[in-house]
């Protein structure tokens, strides 16, 4: 109350403080206005005069000079007319004025230039009056005296008065409804969403997130309620992580968490700096209109990598792909993430539109990418795009020498980067580095296509720990650089030593963060995502995946047409959801790819649907995790049907969100994710008898044994989550020791 009264106290202060200035300039306006009103008429009465009076002051006074003045001195606003001599005598003054002719004006002393006139204001009668005087002269053009014209000018404050009564009455009536619209405005639009805020903070203080704060429409408030809702954001992730720590310690299980990494990496580095290298950036900066938004990109290495970042700080150095990156960096091309809580730095490295095109979609997915999926697509080699691939690297390595010193631990990240770590290497010996390989790697035959094959492995081998996510990944590794480089494996330890230095060959299975969310962020139900997508349908069947013709969504889809066709009942029930983020349209295979996958969905929805029903839709674009959330809570089942994969992220993102155990997952034996997941039905996507079968049974699955599957792989993500996955690099890392 006491802050709306010294809001209405200030509005009322400036309103009366703005009103009474434009009141004061309108009243000198109208003034000067009718003072210029009055000079005009009182010079033509005057200048009237001079010329046939002037040759007559001479003589005196006389009977026709009082005629003359007495008829000039007819009109209303005119006082009288008085002339004087050259000593400032009165010679002639109309019978009127006569009666208050003040003794000698004070405008007799005025210095008159020329033959003009001059005026001012003087006090006559105890009336405001204009007195404007002009000099007479006789024929010869001598001058006589002065012509002294007495104008009323009494009105003129009594019009001015009243422009200040109006205005004074205008301002109290504006005071008076600006105030109760003020009291209107500040309830609904300031106190009213204050005790919604307040209101909100009080359930999520007790535990009572079931739903999210709604920002007020009004942009008044949109700030604060960011932040309000990233702190309950943080406070309810927080709360859960405490439970679940409090749960894990009550029943002696010891499975990793962001809090527990956190104390591990503490305890592991010290004060220490970890670095993370990447391609992608896990936020970047977009310009939309006038406004600059910060967004996370779609990517399973962002999905995974991100969380430990938080968990336990640092540095991630990727480059910069944003269209407004550079507007938000500091000096050293450093900025704080995420945006709505901070927790470590973000280094953007800048690559030319040229490098852009032969490192990453030239040499790393034209070359390196077909060459370690087997899907049937030849990879590229040119020369020019490994000179722009070597370039980045040692560009890379450039931006990071600001950052890196003796105790200084690495993690670089994937295909994009082979040659990093032996030029950080050969720079600082000392440093403790490790690389994770996130795709598959082939065996020595296929890998020998590749023509800069032993200069890939020479810069791989500068790292201490080397990562992929399976055994099988390892032993081909260990397989290609006995076959293509001179050095010393040992096959028992999975290590090898080149040039004195040694780099352990070990699988790490990655995952995701199984932390749920701190409230229910799936809001739509199966219904609503049907009725969203404009199709009906009853069983629900997703897809998740980059367009990538190494992700099998063309052998997917028709195994949904197969299945369709051996099981007519399911028609006009079951539909197919793909989600499809675009990938990599730059380069033409992936161009193509997106065509084909389009033109297959269409032919199977033209071969079977009918009515508002339709068996596949295809939605191309890129999902957030909130927007793909319900989708995965509500699925009867979820496709992933890789031709080859390092693990896929997607199948375990789908089991954590499965909370309620009422879905199926459908997996290749071609995905690294087969190795942990083995309650999912399992399938060779090439197949599609076989695909089309598994989406029978997963559909016709009982519930009980839907629960006891799922279950089951719950408990394996959940063990080996992301936070495990990273804990048991970091351990690896932190236990090498140079010689």
């Amino acid at each position: 109350m006491k802050i709306t009264l010294r809001l209405i106290f200030a509005l009322v202060l400036t309103i009366t403080a703005v009103s009474g200035l434009f009141s004061y300039f309108t009243v000198q306006s109208e003034k000067v206005r009718l003072t210029g009103e009055l000079e005009h008429r009182a010079w033509l009465v005057a200048e009237g005069l001079k010329e046939s009076i002037g040759a007559l002051i001479p003589k005196g006074k006389s009977r026709r000079l009082d005629n003359i003045l007495e008829r000039i001195a007819t009109s209303k606003q005119v006082i009288g007319v008085a002339v004087y001599g050259l000593g400032g005598e009165a010679i002639a003054v109309t019978k009127e004025l006569s009666k208050v002719l003040p003794v000698k004006p004070k405008i007799l002393f005025e210095k008159i230039e020329g033959d003009g006139g001059i005026g001012a204001y003087e006090v006559v009668a105890e009336k405001q009056a204009y007195l404007f005087a002009v000099p007479t002269f006789d024929d010869e053009d001598s001058r006589t005296g002065t012509v002294v014209v007495f104008s009323d000018a009494s009105y003129i404050d009594e019009y001015l008065f009243d422009i200040w009564r109006r205005n004074f009455l205008r301002t109290l009536v504006n005071v008076f409804l600006i105030s109760i619209i003020t009291l209107v405005v500040v309830r609904w639009s300031i106190v009213g969403p204050i005790a919604h805020m307040a209101e909100w903070i009080k359930h999520m203080s007790r535990g009572k997130v079931d739903e999210t704060f709604k920002v007020p429409a009004d942009e008044l408030f949109s700030p604060i309620s960011k932040e309000v809702s990233s702190l309950a954001k943080s406070l309810a992730v927080a709360r859960a992580r405490a439970e679940e720590e409090a749960q894990l310690r009550q029943h002696a299980e010891a499975i990793w968490t962001a809090e527990r990494l956190k104390g591990h990496v503490r305890a592991k580095l010290g004060e220490r700096k970890l670095i993370v290298v990447s391609n992608r950036e896990p936020f970047m900066h977009i310009r939309q209109g006038r406004q600059v938004q910060c967004i996370s990109p779609a990517s399973g290495l962002v999905t995974a990598l991100d969380p430990i970042l938080k968990a336990c700080g640092g540095v991630w150095v990727a480059h910069g792909s944003g269209n407004a990156d550079r507007e938000t960096v500091d000096k050293n091309n450093m900025v704080r993430v995420p945006p709505d809580n901070p927790l470590y730095d973000l280094k953007r490295v800048w690559l030319t539109q040229e490098e852009e095109e032969g490192y990453y979609y030239g040499f790393s997915n034209e070359g390196l990418w077909p060459l370690c999926h087997i899907a049937h697509t030849r990879p590229v080699f040119r020369a020019s795009d490994w000179a722009r691939y070597q370039e980045v690297n040692f560009k890379f390595a450039k931006a990071l020498e600001d950052t890196i010193d003796d105790d200084t631990h690495i993690f670089v990240q994937d295909y994009h980067f082979a040659l990093l770590p032996r030029v950080i290497r050969d720079k600082h010996p000392k440093a403790k580095l490790a690389v994770f390989w996130h795709i598959p790697w082939p065996n020595p035959e296929a890998f020998g296509i590749c023509p800069w094959r032993r200069e890939i492995l020479h810069g791989m081998l500068g790292a201490d720990i080397l990562g992929f996510h399976t055994q099988f990944h390892c032993n081909n590794f260990l397989e290609t650089v006995d076959r293509n480089l001179e050095c010393r494996i040992n096959w028992e330890r999975f290590s090898i030593t080149r040039s004195g230095h040694t780099t352990y060959v070990k699988p790490f299975p990655i995952s995701v963060d199984f932390t749920p969310p701190p409230y229910d962020m799936a809001v739509k139900g199966k219904e609503e995502l049907f009725k969203e997508n404009g199709v009906k349908g009853t069983l629900l069947g997703l897809g998740v995946d980059r367009l990538d013709y190494t992700k099998g969504i063309l052998e997917r889809f028709r195994a949904v047409e197969r299945f369709l066709e051996k099981n007519p009942e399911y028609r006009g029930l079951f539909t197919f959801v793909q989600i499809g983020a675009p990938s990599r349209e730059h380069i033409k295979r992936y161009h193509d790819f997106i065509g084909e996958v389009s033109a297959e969905a269409d032919r199977i929805n033209w071969k079977f649907q009918s009515g508002n029903w339709r068996p596949i839709v295809f939605l191309r674009r890129h999902f957030s995790h909130a927007e793909i959330e319900p989708y995965y809570r509500f699925a009867d089942l979820c496709m992933v049907t890789s031709l080859h994969d390092g693990m896929n992220l997607v199948a375990k993102e789908f089991i954590v969100s499965q909370a309620d155990s009422n879905g199926a997952l459908i997996l290749s034996t071609f995905t690294g994710a087969s190795r942990e997941l083995r309650d999912s039905l399992l399938i060779n996507p090439y197949d599609i008898e076989q695909a089309a079968d598994a989406i029978k049974a997963a559909l016709e699955m009982s519930p009980e044994e839907k629960e006891i599957r799922m279950k089951r792989m719950r408990a394996v993500v959940r063990e080996n989550n992301i936070f495990k996955w990273a804990a048991d690099i970091i351990t690896e890392l932190t236990q090498i020791r140079h010689e």
